[in-house]
Formats: C-alpha cells, sequence, structure tokens
C-alpha cells in the first residue's frame, strides 16, 4: 500500500509518531528508507516555520502597518533573513539523500508510487504566498496543478491565490517610494535626463572613435542601452510576463539601489536583496533535487506520474522566480557619476522615517514633495537653533 510521505508528515501532530509510524511500514522494504523518512520529515517541518514568517512578513508589508510606521523594516529584514536560512538548510539537506545508491532507492521506490514531492501542499503554499503566478507554472499531466490534491487542501490552495502575495505587497510598498511624486523630487524624470546625458556622451565617443569597427561596435552598445533603459520598454516587458513588478514599483526599486547609503533607504535595500537571496536559494535547491532525481532515476517517469527529470528540470528557469524584476534591475543602472544628486529637502527626508504617518523629527516642509530646496533655509534655522540650545525643538514643533 502506498504511503504519501509530504502528506502524512505535513499533516501530523506528533513528529515522533509520524516517523515511528512511517518507519514500521518502510523499513521492512529497505534498510536506506530511514534517510528519506527523516529528509522529508525536516523538509515538512521547515516549511511549515517558512509559512509562519511569509505570513507574518506579508501582514508587515500592508499599508496599515509598514506604510504608516517604518520601523517595523528592521523586523522584516530579520524575518526574511530567517527564511534565508532556513533555505540554506533545506538546500544542504539533499546532500543527505545522495548518499543513497539508486539500487538503495530503486529498493523501496514502488512503494512510494503513486506519491510524490508534488504532492507537498506546504511547498505549494510557500510558493502561492511568495507570488508564483498560476500562469507561469508548468501544468501536471496537462491539468492543473491543484487537481492531485483533495478538496479540503485545494481549499487552503484557493485561499492561498486568493489573498495578495509577498510579490504583490512587495510592488505596493515600492510604489511608495518617498522622492517618486511628479511634482515634488521626481527622481524618474532626473534620472531619465541623466540617462540621456550619459547616452549622449556615449554616443559622441562612438561617433569619435576612428577605427570603423570599433566605432559601430560602440555605436550598437549605445544602441541597446537606449533600448534597456528606455521609458516605452517596460510597459512592453509586462505584458509578455518578462516583468512582474508595475512600472512605479520598478522606478522605487532602481531609486532604492542608488540611493541606498541614506538611512531611510539603507534597510528597504537589504530587503531587496534579501527577496533575490529567497529566489536564489529556491531555484539552487530544485536544482539539486533535479541532479539528484536524475542520479537516481535517471529518465524514468515521477513516481507522481509526471515526467520525472524532464518535469523538474522545467521548474528551473525564470517563469518560477517570483522577484525576477529585482535580477534584472541591473539593466537600469547608471554609473554613480550620472546619478542624479539628491535636493537638500530630500536628503532630509531620506534621514527621517516615518512613525504614525508622519515624518520622525521632520519640518512640515518634509512632509510634503509639493515644495523643495526653498524651505531648506527654514529647516536648517530650525536644526542650528536646536545645535547651539536656544529652545528645545521636537517633531511636534515641525509637523504640527
Amino acid at each position: 500500500m502506498a504511503t504519501n510521505i509530504h502528506q502524512h508528515t505535513s499533516r501530523c501532530t506528533s513528529t515522533n509518531e509520524n516517523i515511528n509510524a512511517m518507519s514500521v511500514h518502510l523499513y521492512n522494504y529497505s534498510k536506506s528508507t530511514l534517510d528519506i523518512i527523516f529528509v522529508v520529515a525536516a523538509y515538512e517541518l521547515w516549511f511549515k516555520q517558512i509559512l509562519h514568517e511569509l505570513d507574518s512578513i506579508r501582514q508587515m508589508f500592508t499599508i496599515d502597518q509598514l506604510g504608516v510606521d517604518e520601523r517595523k523594516v528592521l523586523l522584516l529584514v530579520s524575518r526574511l533573513n530567517r527564511i534565508v536560512q532556513i533555505q540554506k538548510l533545506l538546500r544542504d539537506q539533499i546532500m543527505i539523500l545522495e548518499t543513497m545508491t539508486p539500487l538503495d532507492f530503486m529498493e523501496f521506490r514502488d512503494y512510494l508510487a503513486p506519491s510524490s514531492g508534488f504532492q507537498s501542499l506546504q511547498f505549494r503554499l510557500i510558493e502561492n504566498k511568495l507570488g508564483i503566478n498560476k500562469v507561469h507554472r508548468v501544468r501536471y499531466n496537462f491539468q492543473d496543478y491543484s487537481k492531485v490534491f483533495d478538496s479540503q487542501d485545494r481549499k487552503q490552495i484557493e485561499e492561498s491565490e486568493a489573498t495578495p502575495s509577498l510579490l504583490v505587497l512587495v510592488q505596493e510598498w515600492l510604489e511608495r517610494t518617498p522622492g517618486l511624486e511628479e511634482n515634488g523630487f521626481n527622481f524618474w524624470g532626473k534620472y531619465r535626463k541623466s540617462v540621456e546625458v550619459m547616452l549622449d556622451i556615449a554616443r559622441a565617443e562612438a561617433e569619435n572613435e576612428v577605427d570603423e569597427e570599433v566605432r559601430a561596435t560602440l555605436l550598437k552598445d549605445v544602441q541597446k542601452q537606449e533600448a534597456s533603459i528606455g521609458n516605452k520598454v517596460l510597459p512592453k516587458a509586462s505584458s509578455t510576463g518578462d516583468r512582474r513588478f508595475s512600472y512605479k514599483a520598478m522606478q522605487g526599486a532602481i531609486m532604492i539601489y542608488f540611493y541606498r547609503d541614506e538611512p531611510r533607504f539603507s534597510q528597504p535595500f537589504q530587503i531587496l536583496q534579501l527577496l533575490m537571496d529567497i529566489d536564489s536559494l529556491l531555484i539552487k535547491w530544485r536544482y539539486n533535487h533535479v541532479m539528484m532525481v536524475q542520479r537516481m532515476i535517471g529518465s524514468k517517469l515521477g513516481t507522481g506520474g509526471t515526467s520525472g527529470y524532464q518535469y523538474l528540470r522545467s521548474t528551473v528557469s525564470d517563469r518560477y522566480k517570483v522577484f525576477v524584476d529585482l535580477f534584472n534591475l541591473s539593466n537600469f543602472l547608471i554609473p554613480r557619476d550620472f546619478i542624479p544628486p539628491l535636493s537638500s529637502s530630500m536628503k532630509m527626508r531620506l534621514r527621517t522615517s516615518l512613525v504614525n504617518g508622519r515624518l520622525y523629527e521632520s519640518d512640515s516642509a518634509l512632509c510634503s514633495d509639493s515644495s523643495e530646496d526653498d524651505q531648506v533655509p527654514a529647516v536648517t534655522s530650525a536644526l542650528n537653533n536646536v545645535a547651539i540650545g536656544t529652545r528645545s525643538t521636537t517633531a511636534g514643533d515641525f509637523c504640527d
């Protein structure tokens, strides 16, 4: 009689009872079965922890929390880093399974059918809550991936698909990046001008090149830069599925990259790095799994009815990357000399944080982007008064 290790493990309330029960059934078939029992049990327990962290992270990313109190960013960084560390454990545990030989695995593989790692409910919930879109999934035997689950599990999958994923919440958070407002600092407008200047210089240098072959190569490179950074390219890329983030979210991410040394952007930059770490480790885990499967069963069909190695190999691609846009940000980076300089008021704004919906220890001028440098003298005067001790100045004095 077959048993679904993943489903049995994830639903069991007592780990010891679960391992003992499965050991009694499988140990009679092969002395190597304890390897896979322990590893799968450990996977499902860590999946549960990742889900717990993801739920708390998604809650903090909402406009009601992070949108009004940026002090939660440090906690976000901590919990994202915890997921990253768990993923490193999961990636390395595959090496334990690789100590089995193909013959060892063959002794009890038939007993596992038709169960499969594909049927791990918790792993599918992790994918959905991160933001893997159903349309990007490789179809399971030409049908929806949820068909392998019973009605109770399918309900959880549907709920995870219906609630905002981490991808969606991060996108909304990036869209709120301070400095994107057109009537304020207008980062994107300044960025576009800097790009134009940079490309004009590159084009002029290319045209002045004496060697025709080198000149043609340089001009072609300039054209590629114009295409990749061009204002009209991003929306088109989104419609083809090459981009997940909205146009404005991409602007916010680029701005955070450029000004990551500013206090208000240093931790958001860490968040973007950790999101890429999560994506990278998930892909690396998939790749390690693919290589182990090829080593154990070659090109045979999987126990769950999939094409086995061929199916798993198809999941190691950008279609299963949630934050693929963050990996592609390098296409839009420009040399430091061309990064638009921050205005004095924007510098002040990036040295403060939102607390209870207002900028902490900030001037009323900085609570809005409607004006820029004309308000700086008043702020500077107030700060000088504080520095020389002429009066006690508080956030209330600035923003009331």
